[in-house]
């Protein structure tokens, strides 16, 4: 019951403006005031600092720079397999499985259109028409930036404007189409498997969405706004495990792939605990290949 009232009590909350406000209190420098925001999440959300470049809540400018911390060398090692596909993110899997008639499998009771999840895209939401998602949501004790689970190259960015409601799992399982409502950022790209999309969703109290070619990119006014990539004279090419962006708060990162692509590893089911950079999925041609050997 106090889910679905929390829930309800969003469709009336001025997302933007709690976004704006938060993001005030979490760019401050005041020495002892961001000191003592940073050790409270720390200490509330059992934070791993040991993995953390810089340990000491002195180290960050703000408390952002502590949200989205860089990790030391080798905390995050990629499979000796380089044909196998990585987690974008640390996190829970909140959702994984088919594109099942152009519709994705939010909760309980509850999907939403793939090519509204694509900004309305009719052609780009073609090219993932029976294809495979995962959807990711990043908790408060999580690292915040988002990497690449293919090598490729950056075909588009669509920034897509939006509501904030929460994605915790409350919200997800009362409030319909959620992750297709939010403010989001799609980023497209050219791999070996195929097409494959990266989107970064926004929620209440995130102040902002970066990407590591475009700088930051929400908050941002206006309509639809896409920005193509493929020429040499502006290519982007990131392989595999390479930062792709980051989040000033959490939220939730989705993965697709085309039909026929790949297939998600047996153990990645709802529920389960990831890192980013942990094998998530192999090409369809190389599960094959492996039924065929045994």
């Amino acid at each position: 019951m106090k889910e679905k009232l929390f829930a309800a009590l969003q469709y009336v909350l001025p997302h933007h403006l709690i976004s704006r406000s938060v993001h005030y209190f979490v760019e401050s420098r005041i020495p002892w005031f961001k000191n003592a925001l940073i050790r409270w999440a720390i200490d509330t959300y059992h934070v791993d600092m040991a993995e953390a470049e810089r340990e000491s809540a002195e180290d960050y400018v703000h408390f952002n720079d502590f949200f989205t911390r860089s990790l030391k060398d080798g905390a995050r090692p990629l499979p000796e397999d380089p044909g196998m596909i990585v987690s974008p993110a640390d996190g829970v899997v909140s959702q994984i499985g088919d594109i099942d008639n152009g519709r994705i499998f939010q909760a309980k009771g509850h999907d939403y259109s793939l090519v509204e999840l694509l900004g309305g895209d009719l052609q780009l939401g073609q090219e993932f028409m029976g294809g495979k998602f995962a959807t990711i949501y990043l908790s408060p004790r999580d690292y915040h930036r988002v990497h690449i689970p293919a090598a490729g190259t950056l075909h588009k960015m669509v920034h897509v404007p939006g509501r904030l409601f929460s994605v915790n799992q409350g919200t997800v399982e009362n409030i319909p189409r959620l992750f297709a409502r939010n403010e989001r950022v799609v980023s497209i790209f050219d791999t070996q498997f195929g097409p494959m999309a990266v989107i970064m969703v926004g929620a209440i109290n995130v102040a902002s969405i970066e990407t590591v070619w475009a700088g930051l990119v929400t908050p941002k006014r206006g309509q639809v706004d896409t920005t193509a990539y493929g020429d040499a004279s502006n290519a982007v090419e990131l392989s595999r495990g390479d930062e792709l962006g980051r989040f000033k708060l959490g939220s939730t990162a989705i993965v697709l792939f085309g039909k026929d692509q790949i297939d998600w590893l047996e153990n990645w089911q709802s529920g389960k605990a990831v890192k980013m950079g942990e094998a998530m999925a192999q090409s369809k041609a190389m599960s094959s290949a492996a039924s065929i050997t045994e």
